[in-house]
């Protein structure tokens, strides 16, 4: 399928800034994906989306939309002109309309009839069919988001974005609107790109994840990928809950075994080569759910931290050669700040990078264990 969406080496430049809030991103989405952008505050997540709109000019590369070039440094369509719907993060809601006159607001200019038909087609897709005599007050927030989201699909836009649109709803309803919205999404085979903070709202909503950071797109895949082959050691810490532990890498005849603060990790089915490092010394990622709770293991830990979620606890460590790690732990293994617990490396694939390297390192490429050992 070809892409529907194309942005390549974009750049956006604001005056009497040093650097681009947009540095040189690529990125493509296919007819009826979703796409997501996530980051650190001042990362470029929002200029970016605010170029795709037509907001932002261009001061280098291009955007391309269904075939048309709609920024380039020498082009730029209207934001008006582009036929590209936005839900925006305070909604952005008429309170002095009604829900139906909110969602008929982009398609005033249709026959009564075919206005009226659109606006219930798209108050039911969203769920909230009938509603249309109730004000915006009358609504909870979760309600509210979805007037919005019907509002920017009734003019059947080619294109949806969605501007932290879940910000200013609690921490629980976030992720279940998130899910809602992408079947919303997908029913209407709409096309779109959403920005988040939120990694929870990112991984329940996208089909492709990008993960930025000073003005860069560092990686643009899916949600596994993200976690278990992270393209640089700022994904690789920015998404999900893990550390960096020092390791080294051996060759023991045709095996390969990496040294680390837990002991030697075993059982791998992937891991790169000693000689991808200096005397194989490196930093190697271990993720929480790396890390086991077993009472019998011989390494022992400390807890500093632990954070209760309901079915699991994430437990902070610290080695007794001060390494600090995390780990997962089923919360009825409830035990206290301060406690010494044992705890056991299970790694599938060795995911390393360079000893201290910057947010831009790549990790080493890794060898498929199991086939060389058979």
């Amino acid at each position: 399928m070809p892409t529907f969406l194309n942005v390549a080496q974009l750049s956006v430049r604001y005056p009497g800034l040093a650097h681009p809030a947009v540095d040189g991103v690529s990125l493509g989405l296919r007819a009826g994906d979703i796409g997501v952008l996530i980051g650190p505050s001042g990362c470029g997540k929002t200029t970016l989306l605010r170029a795709v709109a037509g907001l932002e000019r261009a001061s280098g590369g291009s955007i391309t939309l269904d075939g048309e070039v709609v920024s380039s440094e020498s082009t730029h369509v209207p934001a008006e002109q582009r036929r590209i719907g936005m839900v925006f993060q305070d909604y952005a809601l008429f309170p002095h309309l009604d829900v139906g006159r909110n969602v008929a607001f982009g398609i005033h200019r249709l026959p009564r009839a075919e206005r009226e038909a659109r606006v219930a087609e798209v108050l039911k897709l969203v769920g909230l069919g009938g509603l249309q005599a109730r004000f915006p007050h009358e609504l909870s927030g979760g309600q509210q988001q979805r007037v919005a989201l019907a509002r920017a699909l009734a003019p059947r836009p080619r294109l949806l974005l969605l501007d932290e649109p879940f910000s200013n709803l609690d921490v629980d309803l976030r992720e279940r609107l998130a899910h809602e919205v992408r079947g919303i999404l997908k029913a209407a085979g709409a096309t779109a790109l959403f920005v988040t903070h939120d990694q929870l709202e990112a991984f329940a909503i996208g089909d492709l994840i990008g993960v930025m950071h000073e003005g860069h797109l560092h990686q643009w895949d899916d949600a596994y990928a993200l976690y278990h082959r992270p393209a640089t050691r700022f994904v690789a810490e920015f998404i999900g809950h893990g550390v960096f532990a020092p390791a080294q890498i051996h060759m023991n005849g045709n095996a390969v075994s990496v040294q680390t603060p837990l002991g030697p990790l075993q059982d791998m089915e992937e891991c790169p080569l000693p000689s991808a490092y200096e005397a194989g010394l490196c930093d190697v990622l271990l993720r929480a759910d790396d890390i086991v709770h077993d009472d019998d293991a011989p390494v022992k830990a400390q807890i500093l931290r632990k954070a209760f979620r309901g079915s699991e606890f994430l437990y902070t460590l610290r080695l007794a050669s001060g390494e600090v790690l995390m780990t997962h732990v089923p919360s009825h293994h409830n035990h206290a700040v301060g406690e010494w617990i044992g705890i056991r490396a299970e790694v599938d694939h060795v995911v390393t990078f360079e000893r201290g390297g910057g947010a831009s390192s790549p990790p080493a490429p890794a060898v498929d264990l199991s086939s060389a050992r058979t």
